[in-house]
């Protein structure tokens, strides 16, 4: 070439070297690359592909596998890629990624995986993804996202689309910290919930799509009061952030009344329920309309009476719009929450696995929700029992029947048959229990059987 290049004119000399450095360069059979300096391209869509070519250039920038009946990725398909920026995957059949199939891929901005058959996301999946902006997941069957499944992008990631699945939640406390996230798209799921200021540090989030969900109800957030709020039109500031929340079940009640409130082009949202509302837009309806009701308890228990180590359940049951959460304040005004002792249940229930007579007194159920609370007291009777010692643990033993009452199988100084109880017919279940007659004592209509077991954390009478 040195002995040549001075007869040649420049101009055919620089294509002779553009050829020559094109050749180096591996394509797969059936693609088209492009080297474009200083990025190259591969270019493998709709070649009828099973699996990623081995022979793709390691320095390729952008790589095209759309429209393919790829089905797995493996580690080995990337390896040492670490030149690559976009690599689209869309409309293939991919089931299985394997762990760290990524893990080289440290400069990549761009991963479309639209159009798939993957099914859940862990947190190896896109390991090494460390400079991502783009992930598109749009029309796959995810049903489950791990929570750091995202982790090695959350300061880069500028636009998640996940859009077109099966999910009924998504890693929410993950999605909170998407610092630089413009674009969130989440609709067309089966999100039921959405928690309270999730999206409140997500200042450079401009759209936010949660079409076609189950959401009945969204919390108010601080982002959703940045004023103004526009659809994305001509015209429209820089800062507009525009919300999606149509083709919801929504419940429209005072609860939604922020979201009446907001000034959008595209409002399109509209209600489920109740059922004079159903069916209407919200910009048809008063915010007066929006309205809410207070609870009312309509059954709770009035009295109860039990021993001393017994469990004892007080109900509680409350209705309205919305569905009043319910909390208990034991006798001295404390709250009692979920303990090793009690146990608080979320249809208005309180459980006290075992009575002590400190627990006697007046509880008080209260419902509350954003119309008000309701309130009913309870009161609840605990009699001492004489074989009942918190602080002692029986050990475990062939029969837990006080000495006192047992047969004289023992031995010992026993009163006679007419004026003891006796047992006999001892089993591991059953016995037969005699005591002398009660004639003397007036008023007598019932006797009480106390029975327990050296297993039994309880007493049981009957």
């Amino acid at each position: 070439m040195d002995l040549l290049s001075p007869l040649l004119p420049p101009l055919l000399l620089l294509c002779l070297l553009a050829s020559l450095g094109s050749s180096s360069m591996l394509c797969p059979k059936r693609c088209t690359c492009q080297n474009l300096l200083p990025s190259y391209t591969v270019l493998c869509a709709k070649t009828g592909l099973l699996f990623v070519p081995p022979n793709i250039d390691r320095q390729t920038a952008e790589l095209r596998l759309m429209d393919n009946f790829i089905t797995t990725l493996r580690h080995r398909d990337f390896a040492n890629m670490s030149s690559l920026i976009h690599l689209t995957l869309s409309r293939n059949t991919i089931s299985q990624i394997r762990p760290y199939a990524f893990a080289d891929l440290q400069d990549l901005h761009a991963l479309h995986l639209d159009a798939n058959r993957l099914t859940t996301l862990d947190d190896a999946h896109f390991q090494g993804l460390v400079n991502l902006r783009h992930l598109i997941l749009a029309n796959n069957q995810l049903h489950s996202i791990s929570e750091g499944a995202f982790q090695d992008f959350l300061e880069t990631l500028e636009d998640l689309d996940l859009s077109y699945n099966n999910l009924v939640e998504i890693p929410w406390d993950t999605v909170g910290l998407l610092a630089s996230v413009n674009t969130l798209s989440l609709d067309h799921n089966l999100i039921e919930s959405v928690p309270e200021g999730i999206f409140s540090n997500l200042h450079k989030l401009a759209r936010l799509d949660m079409t076609s969900n189950k959401l009945k109800k969204i919390p108010p957030d601080p982002l959703f009061l940045r004023i103004p709020v526009y659809a994305k039109m001509k015209g429209s500031p820089l800062t507009a952030l525009v919300l999606s929340f149509g083709g919801n079940p929504l419940h429209c009640n005072c609860e939604l009344v922020w979201l009446r409130r907001l000034t959008r082009e595209d409002d399109l949202e509209t209600c489920a329920s109740p059922r004079d509302l159903a069916g209407k837009y919200f910009w048809t309806i008063r915010e007066e309309e929006f309205v809410c009701e207070p609870p009312m308890i309509t059954r709770h228990t009035s009295k109860m009476f039990v021993m001393e180590g017994q469990e004892v359940s007080l109900r509680c049951k409350s209705i309205g719009d919305p569905e009043p959460s319910t909390h208990w304040v034991s006798p001295d005004s404390k709250l009692i929450s979920n303990t090793s002792r009690t146990v608080c249940y979320e249809n208005g229930s309180l459980d006290i696995l075992k009575a002590s007579v400190k627990d006697s007194g007046k509880f008080t159920c209260i419902a509350s929700n954003a119309a008000g609370e309701a309130t009913a007291p309870v009161e609840l009777v605990v009699n001492p029992s004489p074989h009942f010692d918190p602080k002692l643990d029986p050990d475990p033993g062939p029969s837990d029947i006080p000495t006192s009452i047992k047969s004289n199988a023992s031995g010992g100084h026993a009163r006679s048959d007419q004026q003891r109880v006796s047992v006999s017919d001892l089993t591991s279940s059953s016995a037969t229990v005699r005591w002398p007659p009660q004639n003397h004592i007036p008023g007598v209509r019932m006797y009480q059987v106390q029975y327990n077991s050296s297993t039994d954390d309880i007493l049981i009478y009957r």
